[in-house]
């Protein structure tokens, strides 16, 4: 947490900083098929009013989207003050607050909906349950996820940094903690040019 709170955290997100049209070009380019369309197929059906959270937002790529599909209802926790800055500028209209995983600020069940993309990833292992409690307590029907995937935990090596970045199966980490959980749909996307998989989940309370 120090670290995406102070300089690499703020450095991150002046990196990623994109706008939709270009972001769809770099997973064209890293899957074959857009993020627009990952998200209408696993949003595409849902009511555009529902309450939506996002954890780690970090420049707002996602909630743009989200917004450009018609969600209207969007909220978010973010960590570190400078990408909070930048989100609140890219989707005025959403209400992000500063927090983190592990306490979100919010009532239980307060969201129809809470979501994380590519967040999972950036926490240990060993701390990896209490992030996904948090989740499932603010989230009222639907967790909403895309991730790196692996079959068993693998630790990356991020930018030089260890103890950064690990991959695994998030979805069966949800199902495996939290019976009450139901998978809606899962879809593997994998890399054009090498063996990576990155996957999207959607998850529902029974």
């Amino acid at each position: 947490m120090k670290v995406w709170k102070g300089e690499f955290g703020a450095i991150y997100t002046d990196r990623n900083k994109y706008q939709n049209e270009s972001m769809d070009e770099l997973y064209m380019k890293d899957f074959g098929i857009t993020r627009t369309e990952m998200n209408r197929r696993f949003l595409g059906k849902l009511d555009r009013s529902m309450k939506i959270l996002e954890i780690g937002p970090n420049s707002g790529n996602q909630l743009i989207e989200l917004s450009k599909m018609g969600f209207r209802n969007l909220s978010a926790v973010e960590l570190n003050p400078h990408a909070i800055e930048v989100a609140k500028k890219a989707v005025p209209s959403a209400n992000i607050v500063q927090g983190n995983i592990f306490k979100i600020p919010f009532p239980d069940r307060s969201f129809d909906m809470v979501f994380t993309s590519r967040v999972l990833i950036h926490i240990s292992p060993k701390d990896i349950q209490r992030a996904l409690k948090e989740i499932c307590r603010v989230a009222k029907e639907y967790i909403w996820g895309f991730e790196y995937f692996t079959p068993e935990c693998t630790e990356v090596n991020y930018r030089g940094h260890e103890n950064l970045l690990w991959k695994t199966d998030f979805a069966g980490e949800y199902l495996q903690i939290f019976p009450g959980l139901e998978m809606v749909k899962r879809e593997k996307f994998k890399y054009l040019y090498d063996d990576n998989v990155d996957e999207m989940f959607l998850l529902r309370k029974k």
